[in-house]
C-alpha cells in the first residue's frame, strides 16, 4: 500500500480531531503536529518543483 503525502486539508482534519478529543491516540502521539509539519514540507517541495 502506498502512502499519500500529507496536505494542508488532511493536517487540518487531524488537528481538529485532536483538539476536540485531547485524550485520543492521535492527540497523545502528537500526530497533529507531525501532520502539519509534513504538510508544510510537502507544500514547500511542490513550490520548488514549480520553479
Amino acid at each position: 500500500m502506498s502512502k499519500t503525502p500529507w496536505d494542508k486539508e488532511a493536517a487540518a482534519r487531524v488537528q481538529s480531531a485532536a483538539a476536540r478529543n485531547p485524550d485520543s491516540a492521535s492527540a497523545q502521539d502528537k500526530l497533529d503536529r507531525e501532520a502539519q509539519s509534513q504538510a508544510d514540507k510537502n507544500e514547500n517541495e511542490d513550490q520548488d518543483d514549480n520553479r
